[in-house]
């Protein structure tokens, strides 16, 4: 069980702070037991209750028992108030055990703090304090400082303290992928909305080292640890003064202070008033420094400083936390981790993120005409692009591919296949079979489970797109052809992957650029055509718009979408440019 505790004086908004952290982390599916230190004289039930008259007859300790709770009362009669080691021992094992009150205990704890209450923070005094929540600024407390009712950010904080991690995300619901009844043509833009609406997170959650992180998708809002920069300090190599005691003229002349201040060796004495030190960049400014003048404005003769009037107050200084103040949020829950954010957290005294676990992404193919590339001359074979495409986008998005193989036709080896996909993958992708045909055995299985849902997209490729879960697995079935494969896992897979992930909701990038093509396009779907930038900014399409013309998709570098109304397109005619590397592809 992970312990962290709530101090603070009477009035400070401990028991607020509490009661919102509780509600938080059981919203999470964590367990929580709580622990309150209450004055002495504080009885725990109403005089004339039955438990009350037995503790009063002398009884050392009562069980209160209902269908809705158990109290256990004991009497403690001139023993000695048990240490809180002995009380949680007596709790269920739970996750998160809540202190408010036990300030002399050894666990980690929070201060509460209210600047009405006018009572002395007890941070400075305890060690065991990590950090306080305050409805007002403290910028002098050497702790990170939360905003009292930021409930997430101080939830982070204790999460990274303890080593919490949250449960595993719930399993879909078995009806999630249902459309709403009567409707059987599915614009795509009500389609994406359905699956947005729908979706929740299915990993879990695990925590590794920030610096091995890099594409990992953060579970939690991480806070700062510490202030970026954690000190005042020198922006430029120079000379440090107080922009106070600058003497009157165009020509300033200051001493000079024995000394340096250094980055890592500061100076740990303090500049008089109207005097000058040699200071580094990045070192911390000295106490009576809060100004820098830069070596290149300088003359220095022996023990005198002297440069042109005209420097600012505050000049070639940082502040103190003046890119991100500790306890102030960094990244939050759900943001993919790249190289930059690295840095970020490890400059912000984060050792260890809390990320969701890969996304394990299985790929089956199915289908009798299959084969795998290079091993048979037959013709009337076809060779399997899609599980290969398939795997090569998961790999490319962050997440675990996990290659399910090539099942052929038989119902019982398909059976079989799913069920051990479920238990090696949280989401399945699989390309042919999905459709409503007698060799769909795909979606004949899927709908033994009664999760499965046809959705007929209006859309140009790709039509199909079966939707069910497997063992509680969701299952997306996409089309055989790999032009329309690839075109509905842009659009819609990718999307969903990515909250499946525990991340956001991905829309695709789109630019309007000129047509370099003419095109009478029919109401009632919308329609994607292969398409790449010519060198004067225009859009080309594809020679071809046959789905059966797989070289398009690599002469490609990017798709034109076409919205659902008529529409005639002639050269110049500003089109929505939707660029492979929006939906990350490289």
């Amino acid at each position: 069980m992970k312990i962290f505790g709530v101090t603070g004086w009477k009035n400070s908004g401990k028991t607020g702070l509490m009661e919102r952290l509780i509600a938080h982390f059981t919203a999470k599916g964590l367990r929580v037991s709580t622990l309150k230190h209450t004055h002495h004289g504080v009885d725990l039930e109403r005089p004339g209750t039955d438990t009350h008259r037995h503790r009063a007859a002398g009884a050392q300790e009562v069980v209160l028992v209902s269908s809705a709770r158990v109290a256990i009362l004991h009497e403690l009669r001139g023993d000695n108030e048990p240490r809180l080691a002995d009380l949680i021992a007596r709790l269920t094992p739970c996750d998160l055990v809540l202190v408010e009150g036990f300030k002399s205990a050894p666990h980690p704890k929070i201060e509460a703090h209210r600047a009405a209450t006018g009572e002395a923070l007890l941070a400075p005094e305890n060690e065991t304090i990590r950090a306080v929540a305050s409805d007002v600024s403290l910028p002098d407390i050497d702790l990170p400082v939360f905003d009292l009712d930021d409930t997430g950010a101080i939830a982070s904080f204790i999460e990274t303290t303890t080593g919490l991690t949250p449960r595993r995300a719930p399993k879909l619901a078995n009806d999630c992928f249902a459309l709403p009844p009567g409707v059987n043509w599915t614009p795509v833009d009500d389609a994406l909305a359905t699956l947005r609406a729908r979706l929740h997170p299915v990993t879990g959650t695990e925590r590794i080292k920030v610096a091995n992180a890099r594409g990992r998708i953060l579970a939690t809002d991480h806070v700062a640890i510490r202030s970026n920069p954690p000190g005042a300090n020198a922006a430029v190599d120079g000379y440090g003064f107080a922009y106070a005691g600058l003497p009157q003229g165009d020509t300033i002349q200051m001493p000079l202070v024995d000394g340096r201040a250094a980055a890592g060796v500061p100076f740990t004495g303090t500049v008089p008033m109207g005097h000058a030190i040699r200071i580094l960049t990045g070192a911390l400014l000295p106490e009576g420094v809060d100004t820098v003048v830069m070596q290149e404005d300088v003359q220095v003769d022996g023990a005198t400083l002297g440069f042109p009037a005209g420097v600012k107050p505050g000049a070639n200084a940082r502040a103190a936390g003046e890119d991100v103040a500790a306890g102030k949020p960094a990244l939050p829950a759900g943001h993919k981790l790249r190289t930059p954010d690295i840095a970020l957290l490890s400059a912000l005294g984060l050792p260890v993120a809390d990320v969701h676990t890969r996304l394990r992404v299985g790929v089956l193919s199915t289908g009798d005409e299959l084969a795998e590339p290079g091993t048979t001359l037959d013709v009337a074979r076809t060779f399997d692009a899609n599980r290969p495409m398939l795997l090569s986008l998961a790999e490319g998005w962050g997440y675990a591919p996990v290659d399910l193989g090539h099942i052929a036709d038989d119902r019982d080896t398909l059976r079989d296949a799913l069920d051990d996909a479920a238990t090696r993958a949280d989401v399945i992708l699989t390309s042919g079979g999905a459709s409503a045909g007698d060799e769909d055995h795909v979606s004949a299985l899927l709908d033994e489970t009664g999760s499965l849902h046809h959705w007929r997209i209006a859309i140009k490729p790709g039509r199909p797109l079966a939707l069910a879960q497997w063992n509680g697995t969701p299952v997306f079935g996409l089309p055989g052809n790999p032009v329309a494969a690839l075109v509905t896992t842009l659009l819609f897979a990718r999307p969903a992957l990515s909250v499946l992930a525990g991340g956001p909701w991905l829309d695709p990038q789109a630019f309007l650029l000129p047509a370099a093509f003419s095109k009478s396009k029919k109401a009632g779907r919308r329609e994607y055509l292969r398409a790449r930038l010519n060198d004067d900014g225009q859009v080309e399409v594809f020679k071809s718009e046959g789905s059966g013309r797989i070289s398009g998709l690599s002469w490609a570098t990017g798709l034109v979408e076409l919205a659902d109304e008529a529409q005639d397109i002639t050269p110049g005619t500003p089109v929505r440019f939707l660029p492979y590397s929006g939906f990350g592809l490289t």
